[in-house]
């Protein structure tokens, strides 16, 4: 089970630095995202909040490109074992709600830990266990019982709690319980 601690570093885990992107994770497909300036913050941000996550590797802007010479142009980082690579792109892609990054919690506890602190700097709640973060990128906040209750044979069992699902922001498992055992 994971350890959530409120005394995880926040400081920067860089590891070392290149003129060249080190995009090769080793996986067959790694999230790309698109950063207005804010790659170095956000994956600092991000490092900060999951445990098993690091900064791969950071890459900045040589004499050729469209960022400033020295300026950061990639990082690549882990989160949890998901390899990801943000690039600085500039100002002419915005993230949106389409795409998102669930995050599976098996207690109320870690639900409130990712929650609160995914909002943190200027992030926005929505509805039904979605949030927005300070850098626009969509997570859903999802404990594992809300899927197990979803998905029970008693289709009445699992209508009411769909129904208080969609009446929250944040996901609250004794609610959801409550929903479910209604008689």
């Amino acid at each position: 089970m994971k350890t959530i601690s409120s005394k995880r570093s926040t400081k920067p885990k860089f590891i070392k630095s290149s003129s060249t992107p080190k995009i090769q994770s080793g996986q067959k497909i790694t999230p790309f995202l698109w950063f207005d300036g804010q790659v170095e913050e956000a994956a600092n941000f991000y490092t900060s909040i999951f445990d098993n996550s690091k900064i791969l590797d950071v890459a900045r802007y040589g004499e050729v490109g469209p960022g400033e010479k020295g300026s950061v142009m990639t990082v690549s980082f882990e989160l949890e074992g998901q390899k990801f690579v943000g690039l600085n792109g500039g100002p002419h892609y915005k993230f949106t709600p389409a795409i998102s990054f669930y995050i599976s919690c098996k207690t109320q506890e870690e639900v409130d830990y990712f929650w609160e602190r995914l909002q943190e700097g200027g992030g926005k709640p929505s509805q039904c266990g979605w949030l927005t973060d300070q850098f626009g990128v969509s997570w859903q906040v999802v404990p594992d019982a809300l899927i197990e209750f979803l998905q029970d044979e008693d289709r009445e069992k699992a209508q009411r709690v769909m129904e208080a699902m969609l009446q929250m922001a944040k996901i609250d498992i004794k609610k959801l319980k409550e929903a479910y055992d209604e008689k």
